[in-house]
């Protein structure tokens, strides 16, 4: 019992070390081994590009985003901005007609197929050749796009990703774990660029070659992942650009992040099966090693946290004290418990914000492998409500 119960503990430990820790590190060593790429040669003419802003009932946000599109450091006569609305029954679709004049166009569905759906139905209305995708409720720096763009001199690349930069009060939000989580996942996305290619794009600001986009993407897939997949097999890089900044308002609820987490890890690994031949390392080489760590292994490591909480349990049994080996058990889904049901205005303390972030990332974990093994999905696509942000 001693045996196994060591066993089950080290598994989830095992897991995170590796795809938290350790991968990175080889990463930084593989960065430092590289000779630095040589400077981009610069543009001599900006390319034709379109901004695609999928959008949903979005009526108290979608004015504030267009004034920030508009207001982007590019050529106008060399961009175009097409708001996709998936069959919006809020206003949201008036209001962008009220920027006709200012050459913002209107694709509207006439019923909802969710956001991949709409991006799909979208692809015949891009006039750019390069596709900029962004969200209604974030916010792009006037000086970020020209960098995002910029990398194209490069033949080689095919995608750019912004950097997210989370926002918000930190006083008045109960989700402080997303924040620290994204700067992490920013500084991974820079060492995979160094070596070669980042595995996933952001999908609140990345640019794409038109020619690299599949308009039949299954719907109930993540287009964001899919189009780093998607920019490998057509033997292209997609990398990180650090100066092209994304604000990325922090949700203000666990409850919110909790939702956001199942359905987004769900069409991940749903995505990931999709194209799971670029897991095979004798064909994709570096590249799948990097998929398999940054992907796969990371996905692992939530649903396998119970097993841990089997291991105590059975250890605490060994010693003569099973009520010890259930205590830590018990807490976090008790500081969950606590977490998930206050206010969204009340400042979480981070004895409970921390263990409560942690154990609703497990429960949405499994929830998300329960979806994708059952073979469910939805395409539907309601999106994460966040505050209003600044740039």
């Amino acid at each position: 019992m001693l045996t196994l119960g060591l066993l089950l503990v080290a598994i989830p430990v095992a897991l995170g070390v590796y795809a938290y820790g350790l991968y990175p590190a080889c990463l930084w060593l593989l960065a430092r081994a590289r000779r630095k790429p040589a400077s981009n040669p610069g543009i001599s003419e900006w390319p034709c590009i379109t901004i695609s802003l999928p959008a949903y009932n979005e009526v108290s946000s979608i004015g504030a985003t267009l004034e920030s599109l508009l207001a982007l450091d590019y050529p106008p006569e060399r961009r175009q901005i097409l708001v996709i609305s998936d069959a919006s029954s809020d206003g949201t679709d008036d209001v962008v007609r009220r920027f006709a004049d200012r050459g913002v166009e209107l694709v509207r569905l006439p019923q909802r197929t969710g956001k991949t759906g709409a991006e799909n139905a979208a692809v015949a209305h891009y006039r750019g050749e390069i596709i900029v995708n962004t969200d209604a409720t974030i916010r792009i720096p006037p000086a970020s796009l020209k960098p995002l763009i910029a990398v194209f001199a490069d033949p080689t690349i095919g995608l750019s990703s912004g950097r997210d930069v989370s926002v918000g009060d930190r006083q008045a939000e109960g989700n402080r774990g997303e924040s620290g989580y994204v700067g992490y996942e920013m500084w991974v996305r820079a060492l995979e660029t160094r070596v070669g290619s980042i595995v996933g794009a952001s999908g609140c600001l990345y640019a794409i070659r038109r020619q690299l986009l599949d308009a039949r993407f299954p719907e109930g897939l993540s287009r964001d992942f899919g189009s780093a997949l998607l920019t490998r097999e057509g033997g292209l890089r997609a990398v990180s650009v650090d100066d092209a900044v994304c604000l990325v308002p922090r949700t203000r609820s666990l409850q919110t992040e909790f939702r956001r987490k199942v359905r987004t890890m769900a069409r991940g690994l749903g995505t990931l099966f999709y194209k799971r031949h670029l897991l095979n390392p004798f064909r994709h080489g570096l590249f799948a090693w990097m998929l398999l760590s940054h992907k796969l292994v990371r996905w692992l490591v939530f649903p396998a946290l119970p097993l841990a909480a089997v291991g105590v349990a059975l250890l605490g049994l060994q010693v003569g004290h099973p009520l010890l080996g259930l205590l830590p058990t018990a807490a976090c889904l008790v500081t969950a418990a606590l977490a998930f049901r206050l206010p969204a205005d009340r400042h979480l303390p981070p004895v409970i914000a921390l263990p409560g972030f942690l154990t609703l990332s497990s429960l949405a974990a499994i929830l998300a492998w329960l979806r994708v093994l059952r073979g469910q999905q939805n395409p539907i696509w309601e999106p994460t409500r966040r505050p209003a942000v600044s740039a």
